[in-house]
């Protein structure tokens, strides 16, 4: 199986507003970066659609490290998601999880994978979590000049 190392981000101006993902792929020497962008959204499903997309861009079964600066991201899929699906996709306090529609892509993105999840504080120097950032940023720059 090949190893992959991907970093992601998201981002919007206003939450919601306009926003952005990013991620960076790395395999060896190779690298590839995905980037999109919506016109109304959430910083959360920013951060979602980044780790999907990058997952989707896998061609076969991978041992992958997803990187993220994103807790919610990071908890979400290693510590809250079983109990949700468990709930009828409830939070504890009975309500309605967020981003369900988001969370299942990215259940249905992960199948095949052999995936870690991995946090860093954002903005403190990783390369490509640095990297990311400004592809976002540029994305979000673009979209809005656009409008």
């Amino acid at each position: 199986m090949d190893r992959v190392v991907i970093h992601t981000d998201g981002g919007c101006r206003g939450n919601p507003g306009p926003g952005a993902f990013a991620a960076v792929l790395r395999s060896g020497k190779r690298v590839k970066t995905v980037v999109g962008s919506e016109r109304s959204t959430t910083n959360n499903r920013m951060e979602l659609r980044a780790a999907i997309a990058a997952l989707e861009a896998l061609k076969r079964p991978c041992r992958v490290k997803v990187v993220t600066d994103s807790e919610y991201l990071r908890r979400g899929i290693t510590e809250w998601l079983p109990a949700w699906r468990k709930n009828g996709w409830r939070t504890s306090a009975r309500k309605p999880v967020l981003n369900r529609d988001l969370w299942e892509k990215l259940v249905e993105a992960s199948g095949g994978h052999e995936i870690e999840w991995e946090w860093v504080r954002g903005h403190a120097g990783h390369p490509d979590n640095e990297l990311c950032d400004r592809l976002v940023n540029e994305e979000m720059d673009r979209l809005i000049l656009e409008s």
